[in-house]
């Protein structure tokens, strides 16, 4: 079982508890703010979310770990790599996200599990280059791409929703650097 520690956080697989926290992280409006149309999500699409991400764990060797507070043992949200499904342009780009739940914002979380999973990324599972892809107007997530050594390459329009998006990216000369 693939698992990272970093100070305050354990990067790990789906656990069945995971469901109903991640569920109620997914049931926030300002949470989901900047994910697709921005429509909260049930019960039933949070669990066909996790299968998903489940999927790719053993189709890539990689996926979105859930991510966990080592103090407490809550579910925070998750964080890691997927390989871009919605944009044609990049469909062999491997992205890095997020999502944590709105009591977990400001404290430095989604930046601490980004760079564990970029290292994972580049460092264990021999990945070339990761991108983040951002809507133009959020500025916090960009934030994190930045902090983690990312810089724009490019603006491409949703495919889906016509707004634009910004493609940040690292390659592993870049980050070793």
């Amino acid at each position: 079982m693939t698992e990272i520690l970093t100070p305050r956080l354990l990067l790990r697989r789906w656990h069945d508890d995971d469901l109903a926290p991640m569920a109620e992280i997914h049931a926030n409006p300002a949470v989901m703010r900047w994910v697709g149309d921005g429509s909260v999500r049930d019960l039933e699409q949070t669990a066909q979310d996790i299968e998903r991400w489940e999927e790719e764990w053993d189709d890539e060797g990689f996926g979105l770990f859930a991510v966990e507070l080592l103090g407490s043992g809550e579910l925070a949200g998750f964080a890691g790599l997927t390989v871009s499904a919605f944009r044609p342009d990049a469909l062999a780009d491997v992205e890095i996200g997020w999502r944590l739940g709105r009591p977990y914002w400001g404290q430095g979380y989604a930046s601490e599990a980004a760079h564990a999973a970029l290292e994972f990324a580049l460092e264990d599972r021999g990945l070339d280059r990761v991108v983040g892809v951002v809507r133009a107007d959020d500025a916090g997530s960009e934030n994190v791409l930045q902090k983690l050594g990312m810089t724009p390459e490019q603006e491409v329009a949703d495919p889906r929703h016509g707004w634009p998006l910004r493609v940040l990216g690292i390659d592993l000369t870049e980050y070793r650097g």
